[in-house]
């Protein structure tokens, strides 16, 4: 048989669907045991987001800016101690 015969065997999608019986997967088969007593609530598929908190852009400026002055002095701190 060439290469191309086994290839098309070993990924023959029409014979693997034409089987008579297909077994629920083991988490298919505890979800219907499960629900079988108690079945879920509907949900919608995505709930909607929410609204999005918006910071202005001059309050990440002055955070930012902040961190970087925090930063330059603790340098400068840092700095001034080991030379002493």
């Amino acid at each position: 048989m060439s290469e191309q015969d086994d290839w098309e065997r070993e990924f023959d999608h029409r014979w693997a669907n034409s089987a008579e019986h297909k077994e629920p997967s083991a988490r298919a088969r505890m979800l219907a045991a499960r629900w079988k007593e108690n079945p879920p609530d509907p949900a919608p598929f995505r709930a909607d987001p929410g609204p999005v908190p918006r910071r202005s852009s001059w309050v990440s400026t002055a955070v930012v800016l902040g961190c970087v002055a925090a930063v330059i002095v603790l340098l400068g701190y840092a700095q001034m101690r080991s030379s002493h």
